[in-house]
């Protein structure tokens, strides 16, 4: 049987995650098959509570050699490779022991939140999984294509958004995975500081260099840990499931009260989709190929504006301060440039413009570099500069000559050409990876 979990929590507290483990720790006499899931869903939902995430566990009775994939106190929380079905008494039984959990553990009766769990004894098509994570999803149509699922069972509180996520992460193909080790606080001691050192991420990102986002080089910060006042003590991402419990030795200072291994779809840039300018619509993500049409302007903040065209249609693409690396590509952009972008467009802004995630230059046109000062042509003397971009102004017989007269010779701009990714501070869940071909 196939649990889906989503809105939980609300942007006054509560974790989803976190209420998957307290059932994770509740299942037996069933057991977990396979690792439990987080699923990062479109990021650009304006009802979103932080990271988009829904939950999913598959839970059965096991069989096969168990694999050790968290920790309760003392106790292992194990996983195996495969399962028998349910009895039908357990299956009639485990709604209610739902229902149970997330009276207790969730934020049920909170208006900002919209708790809902969906329980199929199979995985849902996963159309529905690509349509979340790429475009908004009505409620109406999720509970429909429930409705034709024989032995699914599911109930959603409040405006019933809950339920898109919840039966969204049953949906998931997992083509593209990493892994995320979330470590918990002691409830004792939520809502309190957690002091974190930074020099943690640094030695995790040394020692393991499979995993990735523990630290930020270009600002100094601290990936690990969140800083809202929810369950979670920090979390390890990776693309090697056995390198996290290892990696989570080297977290000094406060231990955890419990921790448990996910299978996720972050980095995998599932959100990203070919796109043309011309037909983008708002609140979704996706890629295109297009010529730089105008010399990049810069903005107050330290953010980059390029204007870019693709066929008739044209866009504003800025590329943010905080992604560090991305305005400094985009400033030395040239009209004719060739790039791929990849990113968002955003609702309600006026026009056609797109926030980049990233950016890839496929080919940086030569540049002519002009240098020194041309020759008067009447007097054949050495003008002197008349000002920025104004040209030059011979001293001997006052002619003016135009700045385009300086000699000078044709440069190559290829090193420019190639991916530039946001700084990891500036990353969304889903932002795929440096070196990963997509996009």
């Amino acid at each position: 049987m196939y649990v889906g979990l989503d809105d939980t929590d609300s942007p006054r507290g509560g974790c989803t995650t976190w209420v998957l483990t307290e059932l994770l720790r509740e299942i037996a006499p069933l057991d977990l098959i396979g690792y439990p899931r987080l699923v990062r869903l479109n990021p650009n939902v304006p009802f979103k509570t932080r990271g988009n995430g829904a939950l999913a566990a598959r839970l059965g009775h096991g069989s096969g050699k168990p694999r050790r994939v968290g920790r309760f106190g003392g106790q292992p929380l194990v996983a195996y490779p495969r399962g028998r079905p349910l009895t039908p008494p357990e299956v009639r039984e485990l709604p209610e022991r739902l229902r149970e959990l997330l009276r207790r553990t969730a934020r049920w009766e909170d208006p900002h939140a919209d708790p809902a769990f969906v329980l199929t004894p199979r995985p849902l098509p996963e159309a529905l999984y690509w349509s979340a994570v790429r475009q908004i999803v009505p409620v109406s149509r999720v509970e429909r294509l429930l409705q034709g699922i024989a032995g699914a069972q599911w109930e959603a509180r409040g405006s019933g958004q809950g339920l898109v996520g919840a039966a969204a992460s049953l949906a998931w193909p997992h083509h593209r995975v990493t892994y995320e080790l979330l470590a918990y606080r002691d409830p004792a001691r939520w809502g309190g500081p957690r002091n974190p050192d930074p020099r943690d991420g640094e030695r995790i990102s040394r020692r393991y260099p499979s995993t990735f986002h523990n630290y930020d080089p270009k600002t100094r910060r601290l990936l690990l840990s969140p800083h809202t006042p929810c369950p979670i003590l920090y979390g390890i991402r990776g693309k090697d499931p056995h390198d996290l419990p290892r990696a989570s030795k080297l977290v000094k200072g406060e231990g955890p009260e419990r921790w448990v291994v996910f299978l996720t779809n972050q980095a995998s840039g599932d959100h990203l989709v070919p796109r043309s300018l011309a037909s983008w619509p708002p609140g979704t993500s996706g890629v295109v190929e297009a010529s730089v049409a105008a010399e990049p302007e810069r903005l107050p903040g330290g953010h980059v504006r390029v204007t870019v065209r693709e066929g008739e249609a044209m866009a504003d693409a800025y590329a943010f301060e905080p992604t560090k690396t991305l305005p400094a590509v985009a400033r030395e952009l040239l009209p004719g440039d060739r790039v791929r972008l990849w990113g968002t467009r955003p609702f309600g802004e006026p026009g056609l413009s797109l926030n980049l995630e990233g950016l890839r230059v496929l080919a940086a046109r030569p540049a002519f570099l002009r240098s020194g000062r041309p020759r008067c042509p009447r007097c054949g003397g050495r003008p002197a500069s008349a000002g920025r971009q104004a040209g030059f102004r011979c001293r001997g017989c006052g002619v003016r000559i135009p700045p385009e007269a300086a000699p000078g010779r044709w440069v190559s701009r290829s090193r420019l050409e190639g991916p530039a990714h946001p700084t990891p501070s500036a990353r969304r869940h889903l932002a795929p990876l440096p070196g990963r071909p997509w996009p």
